[in-house]
């Protein structure tokens, strides 16, 4: 990798969709705070397309984890820890030799504690604007909206309405004939039906299609990358989802959605409340355990009429106007 003789900030967030999108606000925040430095943000290289939305990065290095992150050139100038509290992280940016650190505390690291953090901000993205705050950055849990792609998902007469059955764990994957009645209900002319989801996850939107009623044609999973999903939710009239990536494009791009959680409240990573989204949570029912192999409890308490109806409140509330994709509120 090139360095010209710039200042440098290297930014960690080594992990996947959702956690880049919470970290929005952060990684803005940073790029306010040094404006003359190069930002390099190392992430998960399947990431790049939506990299150049934030606004906040020039170059991506592709680290799939921390153990991963490789630095050839001169020591960063700033080294911010957007990944986690330690001390796996903290080590893989110390092996740059950063003139200065930017993250929890631990040591060699000034900052807060996390658990001080975590005590007074239980959701992901204001702990990371509270972390930098404490280093004198000002951050804005609300900047978090990005801008369309460029280059918009094909036309259609109608805006979609995308379901997407898959996550990346069993606890937060409601039942796919749940989904399939959901999908059913939910399709017509005026709202076609789009089943997403990666190529891991093709089979069961297939599966989910069939038992809906809906042609192979309708089962995008497997068949998009991460731009075209980009602009299928920058467009779509409704996301219907779990707590998995496409819920947080939905929230980037203020498209009405409705997530289901499970082991993890919208607490922490759930949308801002004054959005156009719904979420559905039974907390009393939940077991927690994000990495189970079976739906979370509080996921199945959650049933086909409440994501019905909560989909039926925001499109009652809710227009999106074609082409442009400019979401407007029927109450103005």
């Amino acid at each position: 990798m090139e360095h010209s003789r710039q200042p440098t900030a290297l930014v960690l967030r080594a992990l996947h969709l959702g956690d880049l999108l919470v970290a929005v606000p952060a990684l803005r925040a940073v790029r306010r705070a040094f404006p003359g430095h190069r930002i390099v943000l190392a992430t998960a290289g399947s990431l790049a397309p939506l990299v150049p939305l934030t606004g906040a990065v020039d170059q991506l290095l592709p680290t799939p984890a921390p153990d991963a992150l490789t630095w050839t050139g001169p020591a960063p100038d700033v080294a911010v820890n957007l990944h986690g509290a330690g001390p796996e992280s903290h080590h893989a940016l110390d092996a740059t030799a950063p003139g200065r650190r930017i993250g929890y505390r631990a040591a060699g690291w000034p900052g807060p504690r996390f658990d001080d953090i975590a005590a007074r901000h239980p959701h992901e993205r204001e702990r990371w604007c509270a972390m930098l705050a404490s280093h004198g950055i000002p951050a804005d849990p609300a900047d978090l909206r990005l801008p369309p792609p460029a280059t918009p998902a094909p036309h259609c007469a109608h805006a979609p309405v995308l379901v997407h059955p898959g996550a990346r764990y069993g606890a937060k994957r409601w039942p796919a004939r749940r989904f399939a009645e959901v999908a059913a209900t939910l399709h017509c002319a005026l709202s076609p039906v789009l089943i997403t989801g990666t190529a891991d996850e093709r089979e069961l939107a297939l599966a989910v299609a069939r038992t809906a009623g809906l042609a192979e044609s309708r089962v995008l999973a497997g068949r998009t990358d991460l731009a075209e999903l980009c602009a299928l939710v920058a467009g779509a009239a409704l996301v219907v989802s779990g707590d998995t990536g496409i819920a947080h494009l939905a929230v980037a791009f203020g498209t009405p959605s409705v997530t289901l959680y499970g082991p993890v409240g919208p607490q922490q990573w759930g949308p801002p409340a004054d959005g156009p989204h719904a979420v559905l949570d039974e907390p009393g029912a939940r077991r927690g355990d994000p990495f189970a192999d079976d739906p979370d409890p509080a996921l199945l308490a959650v049933g086909v009429g409440d994501v019905l109806r909560a989909a039926a409140r925001l499109r009652g509330r809710y227009v999106l106007e074609q082409p442009s994709g400019v979401l407007r509120s029927r109450s103005r």
